[in-house]
């Protein structure tokens, strides 16, 4: 059976990518701080799906748990075929007004956690072969304070990573959605109908895990679900920064 290790696994995005691979019959290794709700999806899947669950409660903002969850990846004995680096969090837009310890946490989880498993990744699929997957977002495309510079580092990353890699049979894929429903705005506070988004710019969680799952087996560097968000970073890339920041003010992807 292949093994996929994923992070920010307890929900969202990352329990969708748990239930889907375990519907393909793969292992997991979940990984998130909320351990309840790690080991009730744990439960489910091994009941549903009579695969092997792993749980690793960890925190990727602290240097010593994303170094567990590293070596976790590069075990030799236990080998992790597919990593989904998916872990993450946001803040208000308004970086002056935050907190700057949040702003290094934020940091941290988002780029140098995923970097430091793909570094461990990397080094352990070279020559057998191997997937990475990180989730990124439509955001990367488009000024948007520092979730969108994180997520940017992720996309221009992913692609240099897919094409130096793939000679060794690892393929790295960002994965972009837009607004998608799931419970990352509730964390925040806010509802859909607070971000000023139409229902139509909502995607589903199952659809966009689908699509990377997809886009990462043919290969491919990028993976933006849905035709509407591929011509609005296709737009996005035509049009002044100032002109897509005011617009990306409204609402969070």
């Amino acid at each position: 059976m292949p093994t996929a290790l994923i992070t920010g696994a307890s929900a969202g995005l990352g329990a969708e990518f748990a239930r889907q691979l375990a519907a393909r019959h793969a292992d997991l290794v979940l990984v998130a701080r909320s351990a309840d709700a790690l080991e009730t999806l744990a439960a489910q899947l091994r009941d549903e799906h009579g695969v092997h669950v792993e749980v690793m409660v960890a925190d990727l903002a602290i240097d010593t748990e994303v170094q567990r969850v590293a070596d976790r990846v590069a075990d030799s004995a236990a080998p992790v075929d597919l990593l989904v680096n998916n872990a993450g969090f946001g803040l208000p837009l308004h970086f002056a007004d935050n907190l700057i310890d949040d702003e290094v946490r934020h940091l941290r989880v988002h780029v140098e956690a995923s970097m430091r498993l793909m570094h461990a990744a990397i080094r352990a699929m070279r020559g057998r072969g191997g997937r990475i997957i990180n989730v990124a977002s439509v955001a990367g495309f488009i000024s948007r304070s520092t979730y969108s510079a994180c997520k940017s580092w992720l996309i221009g990353f992913s692609r240099w990573a897919n094409d130096e890699y793939g000679r060794d049979g690892v393929s790295v894929t960002a994965l972009c959605p837009g607004f998608t429903h799931t419970s990352f705005h509730e964390r925040m506070g806010l509802t859909p109908g607070q971000e000023g988004v139409p229902a139509i710019m909502w995607l589903d969680a199952p659809r966009v895990v689908r699509a990377g799952l997809r886009d990462a087996a043919l290969g491919r560097p990028v993976s933006i679900p849905s035709l509407r968000y591929k011509l609005i970073v296709a737009l996005a890339r035509l049009l002044p920064s100032r002109l897509t920041s005011g617009v990306a003010r409204r609402g969070r992807v």
